[in-house]
């Protein structure tokens, strides 16, 4: 058996309405079962998925309801290009 325990998966979702935000507001965070959960829900509803285990930890560190920071608006935007481009699976459509 390993000395090492593997961390628990992270997962965080986020939302952004112009009309009310000025930045992608946390919706959902959790770690291990809620993270499984979180990306099940997101599937489920065709919502594409942005893997960042470094991007998870920081973000799950805000409270429900806050706004990305300033500091990761570039991380965000790679969320976003991915989003641009993501295309469904043509079994999924």
């Amino acid at each position: 058996m390993s000395q090492y325990k593997e961390k628990p998966k992270r997962a965080v979702a986020l939302k952004y309405d112009p009309n009310k935000n000025n930045a992608p507001v946390v919706i959902a965070s959790g770690s291990g079962y809620i993270a499984d959960k979180v990306v099940e829900i997101a599937e489920e509803n065709g919502v594409p998925v942005y893997k960042d285990d470094s991007l998870s930890v920081m973000l799950s560190q805000l409270d429900m309801g806050t706004e990305v920071p300033e500091e990761l608006f570039s991380s965000i935007v790679d969320i976003y290009i991915y989003f641009l481009n993501f295309k469904m699976p043509k079994d999924e459509v």
